[in-house]
């Protein structure tokens, strides 16, 4: 055991040697952090912004272009389709029609009605006519096959934030964007509401909306199931000025579980419009195969 004097010489020997640098050395760290001048809000103003924001539409009636993609860490590539100009109806609560072009010939590719439990879809280059829920029953091994209009319902359209329903808890976060005049990554602060639900079991997080600070308007969503699993990644880009409602007009939509993206940009657009019982109807055409989704697959036969 060392003596309090040799301790005494260790601890100045050391303080020595490290005053010398000897035993460290530093360097600078580089943060770009958003010089933007930002806003400030309360929790009680966000969510006001955001009923205030959606109880202004009622219908939506846009032409879009959609781009898609499949793939990512799961499956090791993406492969990017090609644009095709498509058609959105939406009408609350829960009505949503999509219909998509091919490219040039603009032949129908696709036409999807929902109305928020079960969806219809008909492919006409298939010959099929798909019907079943808005949740997927039975996972297809093909990332567009679990593509359900609800889940573009969602993440088309903020939904409001029920209090009496719902607790809400304000986060002052951090986002990553790109630096306006050198494209690199930058800091900026944000305000992220999480909305939480009371589930089948207990309560969960159900969803998370990002406000960017400089414009105050919501810039993305995130929803996650009632294990805590992200399902739906949204991003809200370029807001415009539809009849006096601020829209985005640029909707990227992720779903990192099946691993397949939808970008929606819309070309025009008109908002409260009246939308009729028969806009939203989609029967099953002559001689189409029909395809039950909530139904298991057959076996197959024994070899």
């Amino acid at each position: 055991m060392l003596s309090p004097s040799r301790c005494q010489i260790v601890l100045v020997s050391l303080a020595v040697v490290s005053l010398s640098g000897c035993l460290f050395r530093s360097h600078k760290v580089e943060q770009n952090i958003s010089k933007a001048q930002l806003q400030s809000a309360t929790k009680e103003e966000l969510v006001r912004r955001i009923n205030e924001e959606a109880g202004k539409i009622q219908t939506l009636n846009a032409t879009v272009d959609i781009d898609t993609s499949v793939g990512g860490a799961k499956r090791g590539k993406v492969t990017e389709y090609r644009q095709i100009r498509g058609y959105v109806l939406v009408r609350k609560p829960n009505k949503l029609r999509m219909i998509g072009l091919m490219p040039i010939v603009r032949n129908r590719a696709f036409d999807m009605v929902s109305d928020g439990a079960t969806f219809k879809l008909w492919i006409p280059t298939k010959n099929r006519f798909i019907v079943g829920r808005n949740d997927v029953v039975n996972p297809s091994n093909q990332p567009l096959e679990n593509i359900r209009p609800k889940q573009i319902y969602d993440s088309l359209i903020l939904q409001e934030i029920a209090p009496n329903k719902e607790i809400v808890i304000l986060e002052n976060g951090i986002e990553i964007l790109p630096d306006p005049n050198t494209h690199r990554p930058m800091q900026q602060s944000d305000y992220e509401l999480d909305v939480i639900r009371r589930g089948d079991r207990d309560w969960y997080l159900d969803r998370k909306i990002v406000f960017n600070r400089v414009s105050l308007q919501p810039d993305r969503e995130l929803l996650y199931d009632q294990n805590g699993n992200l399902v739906t990644d949204t991003l809200y880009n370029e807001f415009k000025d539809y009849g006096g409602v601020k829209f985005p007009s640029v909707i990227h939509i992720w779903r990192p579980q099946e691993e397949y993206s939808i970008t929606l940009s819309i070309v025009k657009m008109t908002l409260n419009q009246p939308l009729t019982e028969e806009q939203f109807a989609l029967q099953q055409p002559p001689g189409a195969q029909l395809v039950r989704l909530d139904q298991p697959p057959p076996p197959k036969p024994a070899s």
